[in-house]
């Protein structure tokens, strides 16, 4: 299989606006496949309410939006923190009010969604980001709404993209989601081929899903420790860490207090827990 690949380096510096934007001046968008990717052509194929709101987030040349408006849908919003990628889009779609597009960070976006489209954004954040996606999809996602889209299942030895398994997957979206569909896709593109997953969850509404900065760990162990204390409070459905131990991603029946989580892990005084909002 061709290695897909969107700068050639391994990443180490952040992956910010400034990053991505070099990526496009450069043309170095080895993700960009210059078409609608097919097992998400044929997830659109079968959405019969056109006015539903859409949001495609890391939306880049966005193909994804062009099809959904080339077959009638309304209520379109993209998003993307590099500048290239949105004038052009801006430039393309300037008479068209069924789509609005929009410069920024996902995670500062405001909104409510039925369905966030997922393509190449996921695997372009470090992997230290996941619980953080999963918390902003759930604030973003209606009561009802859904996240679709595709994710690799496969590791790349050069990153960005970042990769996964889907054993991996299930845990992070686990109590915050339902699943309605994660499975190997029969129709990815032939450089993807037997490496994508295409999944469909729905935002599970009963629940609360909250994000919190962790200070104190500096160990698997400690993290073990803190995972488990927090996890056997009553009310708690899901406990999920970020890899660099600085965010906890908590699933709860009901919201649980910054007091009770305190006490939870006060038997260490270096570790401090706070609300992010």
């Amino acid at each position: 299989m061709k290695e897909i690949q969107c700068c050639g380096v391994s990443c180490e510096k952040s992956l910010d606006a400034a990053y991505w934007e070099a990526q496009y001046i450069a043309k170095a968008t080895g993700w960009d496949l210059g078409k609608v990717s097919p097992p998400i052509q044929t997830y659109i194929d079968l959405i019969s309410k056109k006015n539903r709101s859409i949001l495609i987030p890391g939306c880049g040349n966005s193909y994804e939006a062009e099809y959904l408006l080339e077959h009638g849908f309304t209520n379109i919003t993209v998003i993307d923190i590099a500048p290239t990628p949105v004038a052009i889009l801006k430039e393309k779609f300037k008479n068209n009010p069924n789509i609005q597009i929009v410069l920024g960070d996902f995670f500062e976006h405001q909104g409510k969604y039925d369905l966030i489209i997922e393509q190449t954004f996921f695997c372009a954040l470090p992997p230290t980001m996941r619980q953080k996606y999963v918390w902003k999809m759930h604030q973003l996602l209606t009561d009802e709404g859904i996240l679709a889209g595709l994710l690799f299942n496969r590791i790349f030895e050069i990153s960005p993209p970042f990769g996964g398994r889907k054993e991996e997957y299930e845990l992070l979206f686990t109590a915050a989601f339902i699943f309605f569909k994660m499975d190997l896709c029969p129709n990815s593109i032939a450089p993807r081929a037997n490496s994508e997953l295409f999944f469909e969850l729905k935002k599970d509404k009963q629940v609360q899903v909250n994000l919190y900065e962790f200070k104190g760990i500096t160990s698997s162990d400690c993290a073990d420790s803190v995972t488990k204390k927090i996890a056997s409070l009553d009310g708690i459905l899901h406990v999920s860490r970020s890899n660099n131990f600085e965010e906890v991603l908590i699933v709860s029946k009901n919201g649980m207090t910054i007091e009770e989580l305190t006490n939870a892990i006060s038997y260490d005084e270096k570790y401090k827990i706070k609300k992010i909002s």
